[in-house]
């Protein structure tokens, strides 16, 4: 695109050795805050089983006052219609309003939720084409001063904020002058027989910064101060939109490839032959593919403007993307929280569970006789962001030779609506005060999984017996029709697993036993790169190359399959993984090695059988935490008796409950109205 608008391409932005703040301090770092994701309730949320609504009637009471403005939206925004050409206007509009006064008036409630992610489409992508946001763009007073265009009646100069956080040294510019210049006095530097003019600049920069730090621990006892920053800078406009395009190219084509994919989706149901079907299921995944492809694209042109050595490198910008996705997150989340009860926040959407009473999916009526769907839950968001972040200084060139500039008002940014769906399942920490982010489970109305996010099931190399279990245990949070039953469901697949590791895995033969409890992972460097750097994987590789020899662990990629014994005792976990293989080898040379890693030289023939070898306690504890995250802890959350009492809760969470069921605690007197 660049070469077509015959831009010429900028050299590959390098940072200098040494940067300086506004006030003269070293820099030794800066970025920007990106896009924040939260987890915010954990538990069971299933559409079957009420849950408690405490709910806001400001809320309700402002899409009173906007149902108009938001159903209009739809039609003549998102639908492109006009509004005189639906016929049952009145009639959905009434059904809303009636729905939400008597939510209104009852806020405070118990009912089965709809259990939605309201997420915003391809954000970053269209948070650049609304804002028309490129490298290039951001300008300062300097380039504008130089600019044909900079007057006030143009108004091509677009403020926009980014929050700067940036690491530095506490020293000031004067103190790093003196360091320096007395580094230049010395005739060695560091103990090394260079002068400091002698050095490369890249060692200067780091010589000086070592000897500042020094000095900054002992005058101000510190190394480092972080600062965030909230700066804003101007966006042009009026600059060639070649970046701005390319980005549109891609988007505009993942769309189609979206439209054909579901295209061909709903051919696969209507084939009448085998031919036909396989046809279509090929050109399903085909189109599926390739929107996929196109979206991982899309998500690189932002990620492209912080990349170092990047030809159009802008910081700005990236800070500018991510601080307005965040803000549309915040505003959605202030009116879900007012109506509903969200469960977790992701960089571009929001989890949530809504009360079943509340306006859903309706569908208007057009006098041609065809209809139109709407979806309430996302039109009420989409007006919201319409009104607060459409850009009404889009500029376009419409003559390039008398630079005639034409403006519009210009937002791609809309909310989707995926759901609803049967059951969402978010999993607690173990730790106080903390929830884990990004790792949930959600299924569709037929018992499928639709999404699983940040679980071990999913990771390679983590321990099987963690993973079986999970694959285990998810489907079971679909049983019973109260929590209590689903809980109770779960806590049998929990008990079945500990019974396996209490009785030492006698209800499975040792080849089973071995693929359950070991751990696979490959190192993705060779073993002499991580020096004396301690870990199970290197403890492992060391241990292979001893009986293998020491050929095998020259590369990288090394396959390590190891488990946790018992022996020594009283060592950490890093030294005691003994790799699986030893007991392949022959009866002699395993028996040699074993007492030398295990330190036990008493062995005798039984000891030798990996059952007696194993740490169960390691492995009960790994479970225990396990089934602590994902059934107990959320269980309690959720005010249901530990399901698993074999697994005891922590000592912080006993706490909790207790204040939890405190019959004595005191109420607010807004909970009882």
């Amino acid at each position: 695109e660049a070469c077509t608008k015959s831009i010429v391409c900028p050299n590959k932005q390098i940072d200098p050795h040494a940067k300086f703040t506004a006030k003269g301090n070293l820099l030794e770092s800066e970025t920007y805050i990106g896009g924040k994701v939260e987890c915010l309730e954990t538990g069971v949320y299933r559409s079957d089983i009420e849950y408690k609504f405490e709910m806001k009637p400001e809320g309700f009471q402002s899409l009173i006052d906007n149902v108009d403005r938001d159903m209009t939206f739809a039609i003549e925004v998102e639908g492109g219609m006009d509004r005189r050409k639906i016929t049952n206007y009145d009639e959905v509009r009434a059904e809303i309003i009636e729905k939400l006064e008597l939510l209104r008036d009852r806020p405070n409630r118990m009912e089965k939720p709809y259990v939605y992610h309201i997420d915003v489409g391809a954000m970053y992508p269209n948070i650049i084409l609304t804002n028309r946001l490129q490298p290039s763009a951001i300008v300062d007073d300097a380039t504008c001063a130089a600019c044909d265009f900079n007057q006030e009646r143009n108004n091509c100069k677009r403020m926009m904020q980014w929050v700067w956080r940036g690491d530095y040294n506490p020293a000031t510019k004067g103190e790093y002058d003196r360091t320096k210049d007395q580094l230049m006095r010395e005739s060695r530097t560091n103990g090394s027989e260079q002068q400091f003019n002698e050095l490369s600049e890249k060692e200067q920069a780091k010589t000086i910064s070592d000897r500042l730090k020094l000095y900054s621990k002992n005058a101000y006892k510190k190394t480092k101060v972080t600062e965030e920053v909230t700066r804003t800078d101007t966006v042009c406009m009026r600059e060639n939109d070649f970046y701005v395009d390319t980005v549109r190219q891609f988007r505009d084509r993942r769309y189609e490839y979206k439209k054909l994919t579901k295209v061909w989706a709903k051919r696969i149901g209507k084939a009448e032959t085998p031919q036909e079907k396989k046809e279509a299921e090929d050109s399903a995944l085909v189109y599926d593919s390739l929107q996929v492809a196109h979206k991982c694209i899309l998500n690189s042109f932002y990620g492209y403007v912080m990349r170092k050595g990047a030809r159009w490198r802008s910081m700005e910008m990236a800070g500018i993307v991510t601080k307005t996705g965040a803000d549309l997150i915040v505003q959605a989340r202030k009116l879900i929280e007012q109506i509903g009860r969200p469960l977790e926040l992701d960089t571009d959407g929001i989890w949530c569970i809504l009360p079943g009473s509340f306006p859903n999916i309706f569908t208007f009526k057009l006098d041609d006789g065809s209809t139109f769907r709407l979806e309430y839950p996302c039109i009420m968001l989409n007006a919201d962001v319409h009104d607060n972040f459409t850009n009404h200084q889009y500029q376009t060139l419409k003559d390039t030779v008398t630079g005639i500039y034409e403006t519009r008002s210009e937002c791609s940014i809309f909310f989707e609506l995926d759901g609803p769906y049967r059951c969402m399942v978010l999993p607690a920490s173990t730790e106080e005060g903390r929830l884990l982010k990004k790792r949930y489970a959600v299924f569709n109305f037929d018992g499928s999984l639709a999404e699983l996010k940040g679980f071990e099931l999913k990771r390679r190399g983590e321990l099987e017996l963690i993973k079986t279990f999970q694959s285990q245990v998810f489907e079971h949070f679909l049983d019973g029709s109260t929590l209590k039953d689903c809980y109770a469901s779960v806590a049998n697949i929990a008990n079945h697993w500990i019974d396996i590791l209490d009785t030492n895995g006698e209800s499975l033969d040792t080849d089973e036993l071995v693929d359950l409890i070991s751990e696979n992972r490959n190192m993705s460097r060779q073993l002499e790169d991580y020096g004396v750097q301690k870990g199970t994987s290197q403890t492992t590789a060391r241990r292979l190359g001893e009986f293998l020899g020491s050929e095998i662990i020259k590369d990288k990629g090394l396959n390590c399959k190891f488990i946790i014994s018992q022996l020594p005792h009283g060592a950490p976990i890093t030294e005691r993984a003994v790799p699986t293989a030893i007991w392949k080898a022959e009866p002699a040379v395993m028996k040699h090695y074993l007492r030398k890693w295990l330190k036990a030289p008493e062995m005798e023939d039984e000891d030798f059988d990996i059952r007696n070898v194993l740490d169960w306690d390691y492995y009960l504890e790994r479970l225990n935490n396990t089934i602590r995250k994902i059934i107990t802890i959320p269980a309690a959350l959720q005010k249901v008796p530990n399901p698993v009492p074999r697994v005891p809760h922590p000592d912080w969470l006993q706490t909790t409950v207790r204040k939890m069921n405190d019959k004595y605690k005191q109420r607010s007197i807004k909970n009882m109205f």
